[in-house]
């Protein structure tokens, strides 16, 4: 008896640790998205990264917001995306490959986005695989056509970091003021490679988001 009572044990647990994962599975499934439903306005209202500095960079933020176009070719979208940092208002604009339900950008780095499910009706979660040379980064961002979103919406990106094994999202503040739409881009590709090759400064900018993290938080 003592021995059937552990097997049964054995498969409650072993049940037990399989849920999670098939929630998990659910959560992380890419969704379909099509090339309309991609195009316009979208403010970014949170989100989660493993990139060193990340978390830093979006204390600092006050607000973001992305335009998305067509151009002449049919799989290519143009991103203008603008952010206020410390009060200041900077413009970058970059060409992403969109096809598939998949956005790809393939140099200077490698990012694969793909979307997932979310509980608000006018919002993108994004799941994005990043390669900078031999690193490799894992972020997941919100971004809605308003700029708030629902505390069910707010939950289900929580769960949804918690299975990516990411830290906490971070919510922006919907009543922070946005950038202007007249402010020039620069070319955005480049500066976000840089951020991704700064080596020598990832282990400062992941001190920087754990004192950000205690202080905020």
């Amino acid at each position: 008896m003592k021995c059937v009572a552990v097997v049964v044990l054995l498969s409650l647990f072993s049940e037990g640790l399989s849920a999670p994962l098939t929630s998990c599975d659910a959560l992380l499934k890419p969704i379909t998205v099509s090339n309309e439903e991609m195009l316009g306005r979208w403010y970014f209202t949170g989100g989660s990264s493993d990139i060193p500095g990340s978390r830093s960079l979006v204390h600092l933020m006050t607000s973001v917001w992305l335009d998305l176009t067509v151009t002449s070719r049919s799989n290519v979208l143009n991103i203008v995306q603008t952010q206020r940092i410390f009060g200041e208002c900077s413009s970058l604009a970059y060409d992403v490959i969109f096809e598939n339900s998949t956005m790809l950008i393939e140099q200077p780095f490698y990012l694969k986005e793909v979307y997932l499910s979310t509980e608000c009706a006018d919002c993108l979660v994004a799941k994005e695989d990043i390669i900078s040379g031999t690193d490799k980064f894992t972020s997941l961002l919100m971004f809605s056509k308003s700029k708030s979103i629902s505390p069910a919406a707010v939950e289900l990106l929580k769960k949804q970091a918690e299975c990516l094994q990411l830290p906490m999202p971070i919510i922006i503040n919907p009543n922070n003021e946005i950038c202007p739409d007249n402010i020039t881009p620069s070319e955005g590709l480049s500066a976000l490679n840089s951020v991704l090759q700064a080596k020598m400064g990832h282990q400062v900018a992941r001190l920087l988001d754990s004192v950000f993290d205690m202080f905020i938080n």
